[in-house]
């Protein structure tokens, strides 16, 4: 029995390996053939002396022609995604082969080149599907993180602001409690690490801390294995005060002294909140403070117009803070 449940576990093993090894060789055969199609187009468009008005009708017919002779995947639509997808990409070679047809007809609408070079890289790295991608795009995953990943990371390129939840589908118009909001995170415990960012794993909830005289509870606790340091998340569900701040850099503190080991980098202390009043963010320990920070988070995926303004405010006042440092 146990040999021939070894030789169904090999063949079994052989079958995957093809059949995977097959999805790749059509994918990549698919992914220069979308390549090829838009340049071409493109090419024949330069070509055109009037080039807006002579490649929009040539598409048009285009179209018509691929659409009787090879069907429905050959529309002016498609056509279309072809075209982007080669002006992104002008350079075969820049093509990751790992990646799907519909991840490039989404990472081809990024405006910013570096943009759709880290969303490729991020897709590979997590294995992100096209919905993941899809939502981290429209949620503007890159730009909400306070700086771009170098080499070197640092505390502040891992943080975002605002943080968006909306994949714990509580409603918005309601008031939540902290413990309710708690919860949900980590029942979406793996869109929660995703939105958290790269390098981020779950340690414990509620983590409880025992000193000489009191017991304190922190909400959330990770580790990110690129900065590798703890980091410690505190949850609040109205405006920062004073006292959170007090509160997290006490814990920060705490954390350092008691959970930290020596190969660790210092512990870093997030607050999340609704709102912030950027008087406490300027005057307090915040500002000082590189491991200390505060962002803000919502329950819904704001409209992009709301979502440029939040992120806008942040930037201005990470300005200031830098200049005033």
């Amino acid at each position: 029995m146990e040999l021939q449940n070894h030789l169904f576990n090999t063949i079994a093993q052989v079958i995957s390996n093809a059949r995977q090894t097959a999805y790749r060789n059509v994918n990549s055969i698919m992914l220069r053939m979308y390549w090829e199609i838009g340049r071409l187009i493109v090419e024949d468009e330069q070509q055109g002396r009037e080039k807006a008005q002579y490649g929009k009708a040539s598409l048009k017919n285009l179209a018509g022609q691929l659409s009787l002779e090879f069907g429905k995947g050959f529309d002016e639509r498609n056509l279309n995604n072809m075209r982007a997808y080669y002006r992104s990409f002008p350079i075969w070679n820049a093509v990751r082969t790992e990646l799907s047809w519909t991840h490039y007809r989404l990472i081809s609408r990024v405006e910013d080149e570096s943009h759709r070079q880290q969303y490729i890289q991020l897709s590979i790295d997590n294995q992100w599907d096209t919905r993941t991608l899809q939502r981290n795009i429209q949620s503007q995953y890159l730009n909400r993180t306070l700086a771009p990943v170098t080499a070197q990371p640092q505390p502040h390129q891992f943080i975002k602001d605002p943080y968006i939840f909306e994949f714990l589908n509580l409603p918005s118009d309601v008031r939540q409690t902290e413990s309710t909001i708690e919860a949900a995170l980590i029942n979406h415990l793996r869109e929660f690490l995703m939105e958290m960012g790269k390098g981020f794993a779950f340690v414990a909830r509620q983590q409880h801390i025992v000193t000489d005289t009191a017991d304190f509870y922190i909400d959330l606790v990770f580790y990110n294995y690129y900065l590798k340091c703890f980091v410690l998340v505190d949850l609040k569900t109205g405006k920062l005060g004073h006292g959170d701040i007090g509160q997290m850099d006490m814990y920060v503190r705490m954390y350092n002294d008691l959970k930290k080991q020596a190969d660790d980098n210092p512990t870093i202390g997030i607050i999340l909140c609704t709102e912030k009043d950027e008087t406490i963010v300027k005057y307090s320990v915040l500002a000082e403070n590189e491991y200390l920070f505060a962002s803000k988070y919502r329950l819904y995926l704001p409209k992009e117009e709301e979502l440029k303004q939040l992120i806008e405010q942040d930037r201005i006042t990470l300005e200031l803070d830098h200049e005033n440092k």
